[in-house]
Protein backbone atom coordinates (compact mmCIF):
# COMPACT_ATOMS: atom_id res chain seq x y z
CA UNK A 1 0.00 0.00 0.00
CA UNK A 2 2.77 2.56 1.08
CA UNK A 3 4.42 1.67 -2.73
CA UNK A 4 1.81 2.39 -3.84
CA UNK A 5 0.81 5.99 -2.17
CA UNK A 6 4.50 7.28 -2.89
CA UNK A 7 3.68 7.50 -6.31
CA UNK A 8 1.64 10.58 -6.73
CA UNK A 9 4.04 12.79 -3.36
CA UNK A 10 6.69 11.45 -5.62
CA UNK A 11 5.07 13.71 -7.92
CA UNK A 12 3.44 16.48 -5.80
CA UNK A 13 6.53 17.56 -3.64
CA UNK A 14 8.23 18.49 -6.53
CA UNK A 15 5.45 19.83 -8.68
CA UNK A 16 4.47 22.10 -5.78
CA UNK A 17 7.90 23.64 -5.85
CA UNK A 18 8.02 24.09 -9.99
CA UNK A 19 4.53 26.14 -9.50
CA UNK A 20 6.03 27.58 -6.84
CA UNK A 21 9.10 29.01 -9.07
CA UNK A 22 6.99 29.00 -12.01
CA UNK A 23 4.32 31.77 -9.63
CA UNK A 24 7.77 33.83 -8.81
CA UNK A 25 8.58 34.38 -12.15
CA UNK A 26 5.63 35.62 -12.89
CA UNK A 27 5.38 37.83 -9.93
CA UNK A 28 9.24 39.03 -11.18
CA UNK A 29 8.46 39.27 -14.54
CA UNK A 30 5.23 40.23 -15.59
CA UNK A 31 4.86 37.79 -18.67
CA UNK A 32 1.36 35.55 -19.25
CA UNK A 33 3.07 33.13 -20.16
CA UNK A 34 3.96 32.16 -16.87
CA UNK A 35 0.60 32.65 -15.58
CA UNK A 36 -0.75 29.91 -17.77
CA UNK A 37 2.04 27.44 -17.22
CA UNK A 38 0.89 27.70 -13.64
CA UNK A 39 -2.71 27.58 -13.80
CA UNK A 40 -2.09 24.66 -16.10
CA UNK A 41 0.03 23.00 -13.61
CA UNK A 42 -1.79 24.15 -10.15
CA UNK A 43 -4.56 21.70 -11.78
CA UNK A 44 -2.81 18.69 -12.35
CA UNK A 45 -1.14 19.15 -8.74
CA UNK A 46 -4.67 19.49 -7.12
CA UNK A 47 -5.40 15.99 -9.02
CA UNK A 48 -2.62 14.41 -8.23
CA UNK A 49 -2.50 15.89 -4.74
CA UNK A 50 -6.03 14.64 -3.81
CA UNK A 51 -5.35 11.09 -5.51
CA UNK A 52 -2.36 11.08 -3.16
CA UNK A 53 -4.83 11.98 0.07
CA UNK A 54 -7.34 9.07 -0.12
CA UNK A 55 -4.39 6.84 -1.07
CA UNK A 56 -2.59 8.12 2.12
CA UNK A 57 -5.10 8.07 4.03
CA UNK A 58 -5.32 4.26 4.75
CA UNK A 59 -2.07 3.99 6.46
CA UNK A 60 -3.06 5.17 9.60
CA UNK A 61 -5.46 2.93 10.17
CA UNK A 62 -3.11 -0.04 9.54
CA UNK A 63 -0.81 0.91 12.41
CA UNK A 64 -3.62 0.16 14.96
CA UNK A 65 -5.22 -2.96 12.84
CA UNK A 66 -2.32 -4.65 11.45
CA UNK A 67 0.80 -3.70 13.54
CA UNK A 68 -0.59 -2.81 16.99
CA UNK A 69 2.55 -4.59 19.04
CA UNK A 70 4.93 -1.92 16.97
CA UNK A 71 2.85 0.97 17.56
CA UNK A 72 2.67 0.27 21.16
CA UNK A 73 6.29 -0.32 21.31
CA UNK A 74 7.63 2.40 19.07
CA UNK A 75 4.66 5.02 19.58
CA UNK A 76 6.59 7.40 22.04
CA UNK A 77 9.11 7.98 19.37
CA UNK A 78 6.97 7.64 16.05
CA UNK A 79 3.94 9.70 17.27
CA UNK A 80 5.16 12.91 18.23
CA UNK A 81 7.03 12.46 15.06
CA UNK A 82 3.87 12.14 12.58
CA UNK A 83 2.26 14.80 14.85
CA UNK A 84 4.61 17.38 13.63
CA UNK A 85 3.86 16.78 10.03
CA UNK A 86 0.17 17.36 10.96
CA UNK A 87 1.18 20.63 12.99
CA UNK A 88 3.99 21.27 10.17
CA UNK A 89 3.10 20.26 6.96
CA UNK A 90 -0.77 19.78 6.80
CA UNK A 91 -1.24 23.34 8.78
CA UNK A 92 0.51 24.75 5.76
CA UNK A 93 -1.10 23.10 2.79
CA UNK A 94 -4.31 23.05 4.81
CA UNK A 95 -4.35 27.25 5.20
CA UNK A 96 -2.52 27.96 1.95
CA UNK A 97 -3.85 24.98 -0.79
CA UNK A 98 -7.19 26.75 -1.13
CA UNK A 99 -5.76 30.13 -1.96
CA UNK A 100 -3.48 28.65 -4.86
CA UNK A 101 -6.07 26.58 -6.45
CA UNK A 102 -8.74 29.30 -5.93
CA UNK A 103 -7.47 32.58 -5.52
CA UNK A 104 -5.49 33.51 -7.93
CA UNK A 105 -7.97 36.21 -9.43
CA UNK A 106 -8.82 36.85 -5.52
CA UNK A 107 -5.93 38.09 -3.65
CA UNK A 108 -2.58 40.31 -5.05
CA UNK A 109 -0.17 38.55 -6.97
CA UNK A 110 1.82 38.30 -4.78
CA UNK A 111 -0.02 36.70 -1.95
CA UNK A 112 -0.55 34.19 -4.65
CA UNK A 113 2.92 33.58 -4.93
CA UNK A 114 3.67 33.18 -1.05
CA UNK A 115 0.46 30.97 -1.43
CA UNK A 116 2.36 28.50 -4.08
CA UNK A 117 5.63 29.36 -1.36
CA UNK A 118 3.88 27.49 1.76
CA UNK A 119 2.53 24.76 -0.01
CA UNK A 120 5.68 23.63 -1.47
CA UNK A 121 7.52 24.25 2.04
CA UNK A 122 4.56 22.43 3.54
CA UNK A 123 5.20 19.57 1.34
CA UNK A 124 9.12 19.49 1.91
CA UNK A 125 7.82 19.54 5.86
CA UNK A 126 5.58 16.41 5.36
CA UNK A 127 8.89 15.03 3.80
CA UNK A 128 11.03 15.71 6.17
CA UNK A 129 8.81 14.12 9.02
CA UNK A 130 8.19 11.30 7.55
CA UNK A 131 11.16 10.58 6.47
CA UNK A 132 12.74 10.95 9.97
CA UNK A 133 10.14 8.62 10.92
CA UNK A 134 11.58 5.92 8.30
CA UNK A 135 15.14 6.66 9.30
CA UNK A 136 14.59 6.25 12.99
CA UNK A 137 13.36 2.59 12.31
CA UNK A 138 16.37 1.75 9.83
CA UNK A 139 18.83 3.54 12.52
CA UNK A 140 17.38 3.96 15.47
CA UNK A 141 19.11 6.85 17.93
CA UNK A 142 18.07 8.74 20.71
CA UNK A 143 16.26 6.34 22.74
CA UNK A 144 15.95 3.96 25.72
CA UNK A 145 14.15 0.78 26.38
CA UNK A 146 11.91 0.92 28.65
CA UNK A 147 8.66 -2.03 29.98
CA UNK A 148 9.64 -3.42 26.33
CA UNK A 149 8.48 0.45 25.33
CA UNK A 150 10.94 2.79 22.94
CA UNK A 151 11.02 5.77 24.72
CA UNK A 152 12.46 8.74 23.26
CA UNK A 153 15.81 10.19 25.70
CA UNK A 154 17.24 13.13 23.16
CA UNK A 155 15.16 14.19 20.70
CA UNK A 156 17.84 15.58 18.35
CA UNK A 157 19.28 11.95 17.86
CA UNK A 158 15.98 10.88 17.11
CA UNK A 159 15.08 12.92 14.65
CA UNK A 160 18.24 13.58 13.10
CA UNK A 161 19.03 9.56 13.46
CA UNK A 162 22.09 8.55 11.77
CA UNK A 163 20.48 7.68 8.02
CA UNK A 164 18.29 10.47 8.09
CA UNK A 165 20.28 13.25 6.21
CA UNK A 166 21.44 11.12 3.34
CA UNK A 167 17.85 9.63 3.07
CA UNK A 168 16.18 12.83 3.24
CA UNK A 169 18.43 14.15 0.38
CA UNK A 170 18.43 11.50 -1.90
CA UNK A 171 14.26 11.21 -1.66
CA UNK A 172 14.08 14.76 -1.71
CA UNK A 173 15.91 14.98 -4.98
CA UNK A 174 14.23 11.60 -6.59
CA UNK A 175 11.10 13.00 -6.03
CA UNK A 176 11.95 16.97 -7.74
CA UNK A 177 13.90 14.47 -10.87
CA UNK A 178 10.52 12.52 -10.56
CA UNK A 179 8.88 15.83 -11.25
CA UNK A 180 11.10 17.03 -13.98
CA UNK A 181 11.04 14.14 -16.31
CA UNK A 182 7.12 14.57 -15.83
CA UNK A 183 7.60 18.33 -17.19
CA UNK A 184 10.07 17.40 -19.53
CA UNK A 185 7.77 14.44 -20.82
CA UNK A 186 4.52 16.78 -20.66
CA UNK A 187 6.34 19.44 -22.73
CA UNK A 188 7.38 17.07 -25.36
CA UNK A 189 4.09 15.92 -25.74
CA UNK A 190 2.75 19.56 -26.75
CA UNK A 191 5.61 20.06 -28.90
CA UNK A 192 5.00 16.64 -31.22
CA UNK A 193 1.39 18.12 -31.41
CA UNK A 194 1.84 21.79 -31.64
CA UNK A 195 -0.20 22.55 -28.89
CA UNK A 196 0.87 25.61 -26.51
CA UNK A 197 4.75 25.53 -28.02
CA UNK A 198 5.74 28.41 -26.18
CA UNK A 199 4.61 26.98 -23.00
CA UNK A 200 6.13 23.79 -23.81
CA UNK A 201 9.68 25.09 -25.27
CA UNK A 202 9.95 27.12 -21.43
CA UNK A 203 8.83 23.84 -19.51
CA UNK A 204 10.99 21.74 -21.86
CA UNK A 205 14.06 24.37 -21.07
CA UNK A 206 13.07 25.01 -17.31
CA UNK A 207 12.99 20.91 -16.84
CA UNK A 208 16.57 20.29 -18.67
CA UNK A 209 18.40 23.10 -16.80
CA UNK A 210 16.56 21.34 -13.46
CA UNK A 211 17.44 17.97 -14.30
CA UNK A 212 21.34 18.83 -15.19
CA UNK A 213 21.77 19.62 -11.99
CA UNK A 214 19.55 17.15 -9.74
CA UNK A 215 20.73 14.16 -11.98
CA UNK A 216 24.36 14.05 -11.40
CA UNK A 217 23.67 15.53 -7.73
CA UNK A 218 21.45 12.44 -7.18
CA UNK A 219 24.50 10.39 -7.70
CA UNK A 220 26.65 12.16 -5.71
CA UNK A 221 24.28 11.66 -2.85
CA UNK A 222 23.45 8.02 -3.22
CA UNK A 223 27.03 7.33 -3.17
CA UNK A 224 27.08 8.79 0.13
CA UNK A 225 23.71 6.91 1.23
CA UNK A 226 25.07 3.89 0.06
CA UNK A 227 28.29 4.22 2.87
CA UNK A 228 26.44 5.33 5.25
CA UNK A 229 23.98 1.56 4.62
CA UNK A 230 27.11 -0.04 4.46
CA UNK A 231 28.21 1.20 7.83
CA UNK A 232 24.96 0.69 9.64
CA UNK A 233 23.15 -1.91 7.69
CA UNK A 234 25.99 -4.52 6.04
CA UNK A 235 23.28 -6.88 5.78
CA UNK A 236 21.42 -4.74 3.49
CA UNK A 237 24.06 -3.57 1.58
CA UNK A 238 25.17 -7.58 0.99
CA UNK A 239 21.84 -8.11 -0.17
CA UNK A 240 21.55 -5.32 -2.41
CA UNK A 241 24.86 -6.50 -4.00
CA UNK A 242 24.12 -10.47 -3.67
CA UNK A 243 27.42 -10.96 -1.86
CA UNK A 244 27.53 -14.14 0.10
CA UNK A 245 31.04 -14.46 1.09
CA UNK A 246 33.14 -11.72 2.90
CA UNK A 247 36.09 -10.58 1.06
CA UNK A 248 38.13 -7.44 -0.36
CA UNK A 249 38.58 -6.36 -3.99
CA UNK A 250 35.33 -8.30 -4.39
CA UNK A 251 33.59 -8.06 -8.10
CA UNK A 252 30.61 -5.73 -9.24
CA UNK A 253 27.84 -7.74 -10.04
CA UNK A 254 26.15 -6.92 -12.95
CA UNK A 255 23.59 -9.89 -13.23
CA UNK A 256 22.39 -12.57 -11.02
CA UNK A 257 20.00 -14.90 -10.14
CA UNK A 258 20.32 -14.82 -6.13
CA UNK A 259 19.26 -18.48 -4.43
CA UNK A 260 18.86 -17.97 -0.61
CA UNK A 261 18.96 -21.84 -0.07
CA UNK A 262 22.16 -22.62 -1.97
CA UNK A 263 23.91 -19.35 -0.91
CA UNK A 264 25.13 -18.43 -3.96
CA UNK A 265 24.49 -16.88 -7.22
CA UNK A 266 23.64 -18.01 -10.82
CA UNK A 267 24.71 -16.76 -14.11
CA UNK A 268 26.88 -14.36 -12.31
CA UNK A 269 28.07 -11.61 -14.85
CA UNK A 270 31.00 -9.30 -12.45
CA UNK A 271 33.39 -7.31 -13.24
CA UNK A 272 36.58 -7.68 -10.79
CA UNK A 273 37.15 -5.37 -7.95
CA UNK A 274 34.87 -2.88 -9.38
CA UNK A 275 32.36 -3.26 -6.63
CA UNK A 276 34.99 -2.30 -3.77
CA UNK A 277 36.13 0.30 -5.52
CA UNK A 278 32.20 1.81 -5.95
CA UNK A 279 31.33 0.20 -2.15
CA UNK A 280 34.11 1.05 -0.29
CA UNK A 281 36.17 3.68 -2.23
CA UNK A 282 39.48 1.58 -2.21
CA UNK A 283 39.99 -0.90 -4.50
CA UNK A 284 40.83 -3.75 -1.68
CA UNK A 285 38.59 -2.39 0.72
CA UNK A 286 35.90 -4.94 2.51
CA UNK A 287 32.43 -6.07 2.26
CA UNK A 288 30.71 -8.07 4.09
CA UNK A 289 28.91 -11.02 3.06
CA UNK A 290 25.25 -12.43 3.94
CA UNK A 291 27.13 -15.63 5.23
CA UNK A 292 28.65 -13.54 8.24
CA UNK A 293 25.10 -13.17 9.99
CA UNK A 294 22.52 -15.69 10.86
CA UNK A 295 20.45 -17.24 8.74
CA UNK A 296 17.00 -16.43 10.43
CA UNK A 297 18.37 -12.34 10.35
CA UNK A 298 19.12 -11.96 6.71
CA UNK A 299 16.71 -10.24 4.19
CA UNK A 300 15.27 -11.67 1.15
CA UNK A 301 18.15 -10.90 -1.83
CA UNK A 302 16.21 -11.28 -4.83
CA UNK A 303 13.82 -8.44 -4.12
CA UNK A 304 16.81 -5.43 -3.29
CA UNK A 305 19.39 -7.21 -6.00
CA UNK A 306 16.98 -6.78 -8.92
CA UNK A 307 15.38 -3.73 -7.15
CA UNK A 308 18.43 -1.76 -6.75
CA UNK A 309 19.64 -2.49 -10.59
CA UNK A 310 16.56 -1.45 -11.95
CA UNK A 311 16.96 2.16 -10.08
CA UNK A 312 20.71 2.58 -11.09
CA UNK A 313 19.86 1.59 -14.82
CA UNK A 314 16.62 4.55 -14.68
CA UNK A 315 19.34 7.11 -13.66
CA UNK A 316 21.83 5.89 -15.75
CA UNK A 317 18.64 6.30 -18.94
CA UNK A 318 18.47 9.59 -17.07
CA UNK A 319 21.79 10.83 -17.31
CA UNK A 320 22.12 9.96 -20.54
CA UNK A 321 18.70 11.92 -21.76
CA UNK A 322 19.89 14.72 -19.99
CA UNK A 323 23.50 15.02 -21.35
CA UNK A 324 21.69 14.04 -24.83
CA UNK A 325 19.57 17.30 -24.18
CA UNK A 326 22.09 19.59 -23.55
CA UNK A 327 23.97 18.65 -26.58
CA UNK A 328 21.14 19.00 -28.67
CA UNK A 329 20.21 22.71 -26.81
CA UNK A 330 24.05 23.91 -27.65
CA UNK A 331 23.51 22.95 -31.27
CA UNK A 332 19.90 25.08 -31.77
CA UNK A 333 18.23 21.55 -32.30
CA UNK A 334 16.72 21.15 -28.38
CA UNK A 335 13.32 20.93 -29.58
CA UNK A 336 12.80 19.98 -33.18
CA UNK A 337 14.85 16.92 -32.72
CA UNK A 338 11.76 14.66 -33.21
CA UNK A 339 13.67 11.63 -31.76
CA UNK A 340 14.75 13.21 -28.72
CA UNK A 341 11.00 14.78 -27.78
CA UNK A 342 9.68 11.11 -28.09
CA UNK A 343 12.74 9.69 -25.85
CA UNK A 344 11.74 12.51 -23.24
CA UNK A 345 8.32 11.77 -23.51
CA UNK A 346 8.83 7.77 -22.99
CA UNK A 347 10.71 8.68 -20.27
CA UNK A 348 8.47 9.97 -17.97
CA UNK A 349 7.74 7.25 -16.01
CA UNK A 350 11.28 6.65 -14.56
CA UNK A 351 11.19 8.61 -11.97
CA UNK A 352 8.07 6.51 -10.34
CA UNK A 353 9.84 3.25 -11.35
CA UNK A 354 13.18 4.33 -10.02
CA UNK A 355 11.02 5.11 -6.56
CA UNK A 356 9.45 2.88 -6.10
CA UNK A 357 12.48 0.32 -7.05
CA UNK A 358 14.71 2.64 -3.76
CA UNK A 359 11.67 2.13 -1.57
CA UNK A 360 11.73 -1.76 -2.28
CA UNK A 361 15.49 -1.67 -1.61
CA UNK A 362 15.20 0.34 1.87
CA UNK A 363 11.81 -1.36 3.16
CA UNK A 364 12.98 -5.36 1.71
CA UNK A 365 16.43 -4.74 2.45
CA UNK A 366 15.79 -3.70 6.45
CA UNK A 367 13.86 -7.32 6.94
CA UNK A 368 13.67 -9.10 8.94
CA UNK A 369 12.85 -6.11 11.26
CA UNK A 370 10.73 -3.39 11.87
CA UNK A 371 13.32 -1.36 13.79
CA UNK A 372 16.44 -2.96 12.70
CA UNK A 373 18.14 -4.76 14.92
CA UNK A 374 15.73 -4.73 17.93
CA UNK A 375 11.74 -5.34 16.74
CA UNK A 376 11.49 -7.93 14.53
CA UNK A 377 8.63 -7.81 11.72
CA UNK A 378 6.68 -11.17 12.64
CA UNK A 379 6.66 -9.60 16.63
CA UNK A 380 5.23 -6.51 15.40
CA UNK A 381 1.94 -7.37 14.42
CA UNK A 382 -1.65 -7.26 15.75
CA UNK A 383 -1.69 -10.43 18.26
CA UNK A 384 -5.30 -11.60 16.99
CA UNK A 385 -4.57 -10.43 13.10
CA UNK A 386 -4.98 -13.64 10.48
CA UNK A 387 -3.90 -14.03 6.91
CA UNK A 388 -7.61 -14.10 5.49
CA UNK A 389 -8.54 -10.77 7.42
CA UNK A 390 -5.38 -9.31 5.61
CA UNK A 391 -6.31 -11.29 2.56
CA UNK A 392 -9.38 -9.27 2.56
CA UNK A 393 -8.45 -5.52 3.14
CA UNK A 394 -5.63 -5.80 0.68
CA UNK A 395 -8.14 -6.65 -2.09
CA UNK A 396 -10.63 -4.29 -0.59
CA UNK A 397 -8.06 -1.75 -1.04
CA UNK A 398 -6.61 -2.58 -3.83
CA UNK A 399 -9.94 -2.18 -5.78
CA UNK A 400 -10.64 1.16 -4.72
CA UNK A 401 -7.08 2.21 -5.58
CA UNK A 402 -7.81 0.19 -9.07
CA UNK A 403 -10.93 2.82 -9.17
CA UNK A 404 -9.33 5.83 -7.96
CA UNK A 405 -5.93 5.93 -9.95
CA UNK A 406 -7.69 5.16 -13.24
CA UNK A 407 -10.29 7.95 -12.63
CA UNK A 408 -7.38 10.47 -12.07
CA UNK A 409 -5.53 9.36 -14.86
CA UNK A 410 -8.34 9.99 -17.03
CA UNK A 411 -8.63 13.53 -15.72
CA UNK A 412 -4.70 14.36 -15.99
CA UNK A 413 -4.81 12.75 -19.68
CA UNK A 414 -7.38 15.28 -20.68
CA UNK A 415 -5.48 18.38 -18.82
CA UNK A 416 -2.26 17.60 -20.83
CA UNK A 417 -4.05 17.10 -24.26
CA UNK A 418 -5.50 20.73 -23.77
CA UNK A 419 -2.43 22.07 -22.92
CA UNK A 420 -1.79 26.02 -20.94
CA UNK A 421 -3.44 27.68 -23.55
CA UNK A 422 -6.71 25.43 -23.74
CA UNK A 423 -7.48 25.26 -20.24
CA UNK A 424 -6.36 29.08 -19.48
CA UNK A 425 -8.83 30.13 -22.38
CA UNK A 426 -11.73 27.78 -20.64
CA UNK A 427 -11.24 29.65 -17.63
CA UNK A 428 -13.61 32.37 -16.84
CA UNK A 429 -12.65 35.93 -16.33
CA UNK A 430 -13.27 37.37 -13.05
CA UNK A 431 -12.31 40.13 -11.33
CA UNK A 432 -11.92 40.73 -7.24
CA UNK A 433 -13.61 37.49 -6.76
CA UNK A 434 -16.59 39.03 -8.71
CA UNK A 435 -18.29 38.37 -12.27
CA UNK A 436 -17.61 41.19 -14.79
CA UNK A 437 -21.61 40.70 -15.99
CA UNK A 438 -23.47 41.57 -12.39
CA UNK A 439 -26.33 39.70 -11.29
CA UNK A 440 -28.71 42.27 -11.30
CA UNK A 441 -28.42 42.68 -14.82
CA UNK A 442 -31.03 40.14 -15.76
CA UNK A 443 -33.22 41.70 -13.09
CA UNK A 444 -32.87 45.21 -14.75
CA UNK A 445 -33.97 43.77 -18.39
CA UNK A 446 -37.00 42.37 -16.51
CA UNK A 447 -38.11 45.57 -15.34
CA UNK A 448 -37.60 47.15 -18.35
CA UNK A 449 -39.71 44.70 -20.08
CA UNK A 450 -37.22 42.96 -22.37
CA UNK A 451 -37.44 39.36 -20.79
CA UNK A 452 -40.87 37.89 -20.94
Amino acid sequence: MIAWHILMPAFTVGAASFIAVVEGLSLATGREIYVRISIFWTKIFAIAFGMGVVTGLIMPFQFGTNWSRYASAAGNVLSPLFAYEGLTAFFLEAGFLGVLLFGRTRVPPWAHFFAALMVAIGTLFSTFWILSANSWMQTPAGYEIINGQFVPKDWIEVIFNPSFPYRLAHTAIAFFTTTGFVVLGVGAYLLRRNRSPQEARIMMSMALWFLTALVPLQMVVGDMHGLNTRKYQPAKLAAIEARWETGKAVPLTLFAIPDDKAEQNKFAVEIPVLGSLILTHDLNGEVKGLKDFPADQRPPVAIPFFAFRAMVGCAVAMLALVVLGGWLRWRGRLYDTQLYLVACQCALPLGFIAVVAGWFVTEVGRQPWTIYGLLRTAASVSPSLTGSAVTLSLLAYTAVYLLIHPSGLILLFRLVRKGPQGISEATPSIVAGRSVAPVLAPAIHIMKGEVQ
